[in-house]
């Protein structure tokens, strides 16, 4: 299906919802427009380095910076010491910590904690964290200073693989964690699960791993601060998808209140759930600036993000189904070693319990249980990434119905069809607590079906194979939770000039979604009102006072709501002003394309413009209302959303090269009503390519002794422009129960879906030469060898 944009001017208001308006913020990112956080610049600006340590597990004997501070055009040098001194406490916020989640210690009975440091204090725990910091007044001058700074370590064992830090032999990456494992968890009934797979006629089992994935934004972590001390009020401008959540751990690092910090986002090139939090470099620069009273930069390099800013993804799971005679899944079990890195932080704890609490899938299981347990390695700290748990989850499933599916005989579209959640039964709570809102997950399947048109792609399968050609089909029936929570909630504030401007004001954050465009679409349909009319604003603390940022595909669902309800608002108080201006009752009129009227007599009315001019004159206005249009609400949703589709990929294995080539990708999803078609196939398109890239190419590589082998992209491979098939994008519409405009996340759909699809299918390629199972990333190397040991058995 192909989408066309439309030009605004062509839509009428009324009509945008459904319609694919071009995107208003393509014009200055395109024309040269855009104002990145590396493109501010101020008078005196001084600019921030910082030294990683060089090793992955080490105690710092002594840290000498005397060259570095004799070093020209330096400023300032600063170690862990020079923090403490200077009244910080010298670490991370609290919130980096979930601290529910960390194990009991046994002697005590009190809480596990661990402290992060903003510059190493004793001990460094992963390659790349940071020691020292240097300020110039030129940016190489900082660079080159690092070289001058002279520190002695004490080299200690390195446990940077999951199986190196749990084994008898590991050493303690942290004091206060025995045995390296933060915290361990379960969801689910453990003896109902246990009972059934005494019962089953089948058992299956996998042991799938999802590799290490390391974000890689068009544009690295940057951060410009200014200190004004004669009003004591901080500004900083940085790359973030949530500007208020930066806000608030400069606050408690600094210890200023909030009303005196301002951050800002300009243009974002791309986020992904890497730039949630503020990292040491963000901080430091704003301790730097209050110190030197100075504007001060930090822009990290494309090395300094592989080794330090958060990695991803990285689980080693195994998991069983139990089946009755006819291949309905009666139970899962499973249990999960998540990689926490060398720091644990609140993604890093809380996405392998998403993974484990989505392991049902689309699947009507009747009992599971899954257990998870945190293990902390000399490696950088895991966290968010686009999808966060959900993706991981998706492929462990995906993999296991296909592998249930080949061990009975069944067609994998027909187990996964027999398994479904049937449509009458949602709202549904799963049998690992995960509530979905609605579904119809065969709708999605069968249009997948169609346009890939499988029977026939079966019989040239069975051709090919007679020929020497090794041909695969892969599904992925996925569904995930997205878009908020009951008890989350999303500002909107609105204002109507005199003149019938509308400005809005929401606390979510644009990296690249589109976020202009789909606001001011629904602005445009709820209160009449010309397209280019609307003015949205995020991205600054000064004038949005709350949000909860861009994340978990919450943009629409949260904030398009939140500014629905807004509108309604407004809405209802130009209906009271137009009844007084129409010498009407406020019953009786009618709210229709930008204009009031009176019920029945649609002739006889007044615009929606002509009411923001009464608005705001008090000669116009009834006694008992104010003058002014605006409006300042907060969405909470019903719950979340649960958006779901099916992904085929239809591939070519060349088995003796190990050469992966696409020959078709097919993405039927289901998002809920679809504000802008055209952004939602993009979101879609985005997601997939990431999907490919770690099923394919990437992989984040430790070496025995910790040293990130893929510290660059020379040596860590993405998907390029070659790489990447055609993708025909399809959709069907369950609209959420949970608020009402019906819409769920889209942001993360695609890298959901894509992975366990592709990696299905090659391994139904390779089915005839034995190969039944691969695991991400399937390198040309990794296809062949499993190829080659297949033949050897």
């Amino acid at each position: 299906m192909t989408i066309e944009t439309v030009d605004f001017t062509e839509v009428r208001p009324g009509e945008m919802t459904g319609t694919a308006v071009q995107r208003r913020e393509d014009r200055h990112l395109l024309t040269g427009d855009a104002r990145y956080t590396d493109d501010i610049q101020y008078p005196r600006m001084g600019y921030l380095a910082l030294l990683g340590s060089q090793y992955a597990h080490a105690r710092i004997e002594s840290i000498d910076v005397t060259d570095a501070e004799a070093h020209s055009d330096v400023i300032a040098v600063y170690t862990h010491d020079d923090l403490l001194e200077s009244g910080l406490d010298g670490t991370m916020p609290a919130a980096e910590l979930d601290a529910e989640d960390l194990q009991e210690d046994d002697d005590s009975g009190e809480e596990m904690s661990v402290e992060r440091p903003l510059l190493a204090d004793d001990r460094v725990r992963y390659q790349g964290q940071p020691v020292a910091a240097v300020v110039a007044e030129q940016r190489y001058a900082a660079f080159d200073a690092l070289d001058a700074i002279d520190v002695e370590y004490e080299r200690l064992d390195a446990a940077p693989q999951l199986d190196d830090a749990v084994s008898s032999d590991a050493p303690p990456i942290h004091d206060s964690v025995p045995g390296n494992v933060a915290f361990e968890w379960d969801t689910g009934d453990r003896e109902g699960t246990e009972e059934l797979f005494s019962q089953a006629a089948h058992t299956v089992s996998l042991d799938p791993s999802n590799n290490r994935v390391i974000p890689t934004a068009i544009e690295p972590r940057a951060a410009v601060a200014q200190y004004r001390p004669s009003d004591d009020k901080l500004t900083v401008e940085l790359s973030s998808q949530n500007p208020h959540a930066v806000q608030d751990r400069l606050a408690t690092v600094l210890g200023l209140p909030r009303h005196r910090i301002t951050v800002r986002v300009p243009d974002v090139g791309g986020g992904f759930g890497a730039k949630l939090q503020p990292y040491a470099g963000h901080l430091l620069t704003a301790w730097c600036s209050m110190r030197l009273e100075r504007p001060i930069k930090w822009q990290a390099r494309r090395t300094d993000d592989f080794q330090s800013m958060v990695h991803a993804r990285r689980q080693e799971t195994h998991v069983e189904a139990a089946l009755d005679a006819s291949g309905h899944i009666l139970a899962l079990r499973g249990e999960i070693d998540a990689d926490l890195g060398g720091y644990p932080t609140v993604g890093g704890v809380g996405i392998p319990k998403g993974t484990a609490g989505m392991l049902c899938g689309a699947y009507d299981v009747d009992v599971g249980h899954v257990s998870v347990r945190g293990v902390i390695t000399n490696t950088a700290p895991i966290s968010a990434y686009r999808g966060a748990g959900r993706p991981e989850a998706a492929y462990i499933i995906e993999r296991l119905a296909s592998t249930c599916a080949r061990e009975l005989g069944m067609d994998p579209v027909e187990f996964r069809r027999r398994n479904f959640v049937p449509p009458e039964s949602f709202p549904v709570e799963t049998a690992l607590k995960m509530n979905y809102d609605s579904g119809d997950y065969g709708k999605t399947l069968d249009r997948a079906l169609e346009i890939v048109d499988y029977d026939e792609f079966r019989e040239r399968q069975e051709r090919a194979r007679d020929d020497g050609r090794y041909l695969g089909i892969g599904f992925s029936s996925y569904v995930e939770i997205c878009g908020g929570s009951a008890g989350s909630i999303e500002s909107g504030q609105m204002r109507v000039n005199a003149d019938g401007q509308v400005v809005v004001h929401t606390g979510t954050q644009d990296t690249g979604q589109g976020h202009e465009t789909t606001y001011a679409q629904i602005v445009s349909d709820q209160l009449g009102v010309d397209y280019d009319a609307i003015e949205i604003v995020e991205g600054d603390t000064d004038k949005v006072t709350e949000g909860g940022g861009t994340a978990g595909s919450r943009s629409l669902p949260m904030a398009g709501n939140a500014i629905r309800k807004a509108s309604r608002r407004i809405e209802e108080k130009a209906r009271t002003i137009a009844a007084h201006r129409l010498e009407a009752a406020e019953a009786d009129i009618e709210f229709s394309e930008g204009e009031f009227h009176v019920q029945g007599a649609p002739d006889y009315g007044i615009t929606f413009r002509d009411v923001s001019a009464d608005a705001y004159n008090p000669r116009n206005l009834p006694d008992d209302v104010d003058p002014g249009l605006e409006a300042s609400v907060y969405f909470e949703p019903d719950g979340s959303t649960a958006p779901f589709g099916t992904h085929v990929a239809v591939v070519e294995v060349d088995p003796e090269s190990g050469e992966v080539s696409f020959q078709r990708y097919v993405a039927v999803d289901d998002v809920g009503p679809q504000i802008n078609p055209k952004l939602v196939e993009g979101q879609i398109v985005g997601g997939i390519v990431q999907g490919i890239g770690q099923a394919l190419y990437e992989d984040g590589h430790y070496d025995a002794n910790g040293n990130l082998a893929t510290s660059s992209l020379q040596d860590y491979a993405i998907p390029k422009a070659i790489d990447v098939p055609d993708i025909e994008s399809d959709s069907t519409v369950t609209p959420s129960p949970n608020n009402a405009l019906g819409v769920k996340g889209v942001g993360e759909a695609g890298t959901i879906g894509s992975m366990p699809a592709v990696v299905n299918a090659v391994i139904d390629a390779l089915e005839p030469l034995g190969v039944d199972t691969l695991d991400m990333p399937l390198t040309n190397e990794r296809v062949w060898s499993a190829v080659e040991t297949a033949a050897d058995r």
